[in-house]
């Protein structure tokens, strides 16, 4: 199956703004993150905590809603679907 990813801020930068990634079904958010870190490297260093789980402060979206760390990781995906990764953003 076909997933759209987007990244924003500093994940842009790691991986492009929009990649298709293709996965075996079944598949899972946190399946997809996995085979997006096993890609690129630089990417877990700034997704994966220590323990290798998802760190708390990045936010991830299924078709933009908010996905729940970490329960929300095993949320199935379908053909099509959007998932997004955005880094923790401060300003004013």
């Amino acid at each position: 199956m076909r997933i759209r990813v987007l990244a924003f801020a500093r994940f842009r930068e790691i991986m492009g703004p929009e990649r298709e990634v293709e996965l075996e079904g079944p598949a899972t958010v946190g399946g997809l993150l996995e085979t997006l870190c096993s890609r690129l490297p630089r990417l877990r260093e700034e997704i994966c905590d220590p323990a290798g789980g998802v760190r708390d402060h990045v936010l991830v979206m299924l078709n933009r809603r908010q996905v729940r760390l970490p329960e929300g990781l095993q949320a199935g995906l379908a053909e099509g679907d959007e998932v997004a990764v955005f880094p923790p953003v401060a300003g004013g």
